[in-house]
């Protein structure tokens, strides 16, 4: 066997189709009953309503270069586009709206909108080639230093200076949570980086969710990681790296910290401390909703999203993000929601309805969020919880028991500030590749990070195929 992967979430199976397409024998091990880590969906066949585990919508499914680089759709991969990407409701009964089109979105943003084209148009016009720099260890030699020079001096300045570049209160909302996606306060350093590359997605590819419900990403991977030969076990729980078969490579689509317990004194003493100290990301408290009628949002635009930011103002998602960084609560949260069902009828029953929504909530909080995140809902859709006919809550114990990958609900696989975007998990020329030969980390504790674009799985096994399996 050339190579065993342990975890099937979207990095394990993409290094396993990038060892495959190279020729090498590959087996997947994954520990739960059913494959896709973070990008999976309850049974079908069990319950009329689809509901995502964990992620939702797919900017970086669709524009990663590892996605980019496969044909999945004979596997039943569909891509769903809402008309609007991303709406963003206001308390005056408006929204800032991400439109597919540029031009539509600096129409949209008024007084701002030649500010918001200043910023985004040449990110978009070049998207390929940012992606492909973006999605990557940050220390690397560009290949296009002119684009990466101006996405650099904006990507490191924090969310809450960029803003100021803008006059309304629609764009400077919009930015604000664009960049809390970065799960970072918006007054760090680098907190605008997701904000761009999500906004240049956004226009150059949308923000699409598979038709089915995330499962489907994980099935067509796996089906097309057997149509090249290779074989996926499920049931199969690893804990210790003395259980595996023996073969040139392993791949871990596991955090640092299971990397650590897996490996344990294999490793050199100095490595472990490293990723002992790796920080992790803050938590995540979700809500499944099952809905007798569609969210009776009052602007119009969040009818059309897939996705809706709900924060109200720059001032009070930076309030929201900050609070919980300094590991307190926040009282108003900031909420990300997704209604898939209004644009794929697989989701629901004739006439109801879904949604999936989360905030970020401080590491090792257990207090409940729900009325929390339905007090935002309600702010700017009164009469929502009227439409509520069933709550599923995944607190952040209940989502690492779905996949032990969510250590404490942490879904980034750890701290994002930009040092530890460098040193991820450790600083090292080649991250992905561990101390003890052979043994590789490929999960989003390693860069580019957190997000459904297979690339940590991708860049590791090119690791691979350049030393142990030349």
């Amino acid at each position: 066997m050339d190579a065993l992967i342990v975890g099937s979430g979207p990095n394990g199976l993409a290094a396993a189709i990038t060892l495959a397409r190279a020729g090498r024998s590959v087996r997947v091990l994954e520990g739960q009953s059913s494959i896709g880590g973070g990008v999976r969906s309850n049974d079908s066949r069990h319950s009329a309503f689809i509901h995502d585990h964990c992620s939702a919508i797919y900017p970086l499914g669709v524009g990663s270069p590892f996605f980019r680089s496969l044909t999945l759709d004979p596997h039943g991969l569909e891509w769903v586009h809402p008309e609007f990407p991303l709406a963003h409701p206001l308390d005056d009964g408006t929204a800032a709206v991400l439109h597919r089109s540029l031009d539509d979105t600096c129409r949209a943003l008024g007084i701002d909108g030649g500010a918001y084209r200043a910023l985004i148009e040449p990110l978009v016009s070049r998207w390929e080639n940012l992606v492909t720099e973006v999605l990557q260890p940050i220390l690397h030699v560009p290949r296009h230093p002119i684009l990466m020079a101006r996405f650099g001096l904006r990507a490191l300045q924090s969310a809450s200076r960029l803003v100021q570049r803008f006059r309304g209160p629609a764009a400077r909302a919009l930015f604000a949570g664009l960049a809390a996606h970065s799960f970072l306060p918006l007054e760090a350093v680098a907190s605008s980086a997701v904000a761009l590359l999500l906004a240049t997605l956004g226009h150059a590819v949308g923000w699409p969710f598979p038709r089915g419900g995330a499962q489907r990403i994980s099935d067509a991977l796996a089906a097309h990681l057997r149509e090249l030969g290779g074989v996926i076990e499920t049931d199969r729980p690893i804990s210790d790296l003395r259980e595996l078969e023996k073969s040139a490579v392993v791949m871990l689509d596991l955090t640092a910290w299971q990397l650590a317990r897996l490996a344990g004194s294999e490793l050199p003493e100095s490595y472990r401390r490293g990723l002992a100290v790796f920080p992790h990301g803050p938590a995540v408290f979700k809500v499944d909703y099952e809905l007798n009628a569609p969210i009776p949002w009052r602007a119009e635009a969040c009818r059309r999203a897939g996705t809706v930011h709900l924060g109200g103002t720059h001032a009070e998602i930076a309030e929201a993000e900050g609070t919980v960084a300094r590991g307190l609560p926040a009282s108003r949260p900031f909420v990300l929601l997704a209604q898939q069902s209004l644009f794929d009828s697989t989701r629901a029953p004739a006439g109801k309805h879904t949604a999936w929504a989360y905030c970020h909530i401080p590491r090792g909080c257990t207090s409940n969020f729900t009325d929390a995140i339905e007090a935002q809902i309600e702010r700017f859709a009164p009469g929502f919880q009227r439409c509520v006919a069933t709550r599923r809550i995944s607190a952040p114990a209940d989502l690492e028991n779905s996949n032990p990958n969510l250590v404490d609900g942490d879904i980034s696989g750890g701290g994002a500030d930009l040092w530890h975007l460098i040193a991820r998990p450790t600083l090292s020329s080649v991250p992905y590749r561990t101390p003890r030969k052979g043994l590789y980390l490929c999960s989003s504790s390693t860069p580019p990070g957190a997000g459904v674009h297979g690339m940590c799985g991708f860049l590791a096994a090119r690791a691979a195929l350049s030393r142990e399996l030349a």
